[in-house]
């Protein structure tokens, strides 16, 4: 499902800057692939297939009857429209600029701000998310019934309790990621497939996953993590086996095995060969790929903190499964391509981004011979899942996967300037970046949200794309 533009977000979350800067909403970019991707919630995609079979949130024939209508005038205007503004002052110090930041993420809570927008004319508006969820949108108004979703998220967040359980949680997910459709007898299929080629890669990993948190370990198995990942390791090997050339796959020996039934979750592992030989299994590597956007991706160090909040969510692995895959291959297929280049665009930007908002403090850390290379790589690659607590983890995802994964990216600088004073003085700020603070997700997003009005439009644009 394409991410929502930034003026998605509700402009009362926006606070004015209190310097005087002129802070107004980026203009659409006008290439094509960018506007695939900074298209309005309005435009559902593939959301036909978005059904759970214990818990319908958009019924099927509704969402075809969305894919059956034309793009209404008003939305292609909105689409192809492309506002004036001035860009954001750069080059301000980061001493003038991080009022900003402090003044949006304490002025007004955000009921405050969800108040003063009045009252809306979708019949979405007046349900509560367990109920949108449950009952689907009213009067077939699926576009304005999603965007409702999206607003509840970030305004109310997804109810749960102290450890962070919530009966609708994965099903939100499901939804703001476009998953398919999925039967556990498919996921199962792959399960039974035995080791993957990165069977042993993934063993080296899994017991090592969030070994520190007791709310995992206890509801989350080892066994349940290395059955997750395998199958994940199986269709990118598959996807991988296909892309090959064919001169290439007849050199390779033939399966011992049957090539078991495919499911929904990738039309391209539908005709994929038969399982190679385990004999010739080997631990798939990043090593030599060619990154671009047609080489498929493999399996990486550090996925299985990534799939974690998929397992300690969901009600089956078989959820977490399709969740977790079509983040891999929508959201941020560029980080675990090539040599994960997408991971290291994003280290780039953590290092623009801190430059534009706190000048002070990126001229510090760089004289410290600090980038983010050194100290973000977790938290760009996990999605911030590798700092704890579980509980912030899950209220920060869902504001990732309400409006982007990309907006980690301003995640993780609203972290270090919620460290600025401690970094600032501290003459070895490498010991304290060593491992970030406990995060604390309201603060992140509302000061991620202050930086988004802060940063120039190709910035933003570069933040959008870099996990493709």
């Amino acid at each position: 499902m394409p991410s929502p533009t930034r003026d998605a977000f509700p402009a009362t979350f926006f606070q004015p800057s209190p310097l005087g800067i002129d802070l107004q909403a980026p203009p659409t970019p006008r290439t094509q692939r960018t506007l695939r991707k900074l298209q309005s919630a309005h435009n559902l995609g593939a959301a036909s297939k978005i059904v759970s079979s214990s818990s319908i949130v958009l019924t099927q024939q509704k969402l075809r009857d969305v894919h059956s209508r034309d793009i209404s005038p008003t939305r292609r205007q909105a689409l192809n429209r492309s506002p004036q503004r001035h860009r954001a002052n750069s080059d301000a110090s980061g001493s003038a600029n991080l009022p900003n930041l402090r003044a949006a993420s304490s002025s007004t809570s955000l009921h405050a701000k969800r108040a003063a927008l009045g009252r809306s004319s979708s019949a979405a508006e007046a349900l509560s998310l367990d109920r949108l969820i449950r009952d689907g949108p009213p009067d077939d108004d699926v576009s304005s019934a999603l965007a409702n979703v999206r607003f509840k998220v970030l305004d109310q967040g997804i109810k749960s309790d102290i450890d962070g359980m919530s009966s609708s949680r994965i099903y939100i997910w499901l939804i703001l990621l476009d998953a398919p459709v999925l039967t556990t007898d498919d996921y199962l299929k792959l399960v039974h497939r035995g080791a993957s080629p990165a069977y042993s890669k993934i063993r080296n990993d899994t017991f090592r996953t969030l070994t520190t948190d007791p709310l995992f370990r206890r509801r989350v198995s080892e066994a349940s993590l290395i059955r997750l990942l395998n199958a994940i390791a199986w269709i990118l090997h598959d996807f991988k086996e296909v892309r090959r050339p064919s001169s290439s796959r007849q050199s390779l020996p033939a399966s011992n095995s049957a090539s078991p039934a495919r499911s929904d979750t990738s039309q391209a592992i539908a005709s994929s060969p038969a399982a190679r030989s385990r004999a010739r299994a080997l631990t798939l590597t990043t090593e030599g790929s060619d990154a671009n956007a047609a080489e498929p991706g493999t399996y990486v160090q550090g996925m299985n903190v990534l799939a974690a909040p998929f397992l300690y969510a969901a009600r089956s692995e078989a959820e977490a499964f399709v969740a977790f895959h079509q983040l891999l291959t929508k959201e941020c297929p560029g980080y675990i391509r090539g040599a994960m280049d997408g991971v290291h665009r994003g280290l780039a930007l953590v290092d623009k981004v801190l430059g534009i908002v706190d000048t002070k403090l990126s001229l510090y850390l760089t004289s410290k011979g600090l980038s983010a290379e050194i100290y973000a790589f977790p938290s760009v690659l996990t999605l911030c899942a590798c700092t704890p607590p579980l509980p912030e983890v899950l209220r920060l995802w869902d504001f990732l996967l309400a409006y982007g994964p990309h907006l980690n990216i301003l995640c993780i600088v609203a972290q270090l300037i919620m460290m600025r004073n401690e970094l600032l003085n501290s003459s070895s700020p490498n010991k304290l970046l060593r491992s970030f603070p406990t995060l604390h997700a309201d603060q992140i997003k509302a000061h991620a949200l202050a930086i988004i009005k802060m940063i120039p439009n190709e910035v933003y644009e570069e933040i959008v794309n870099h996990a493709l």
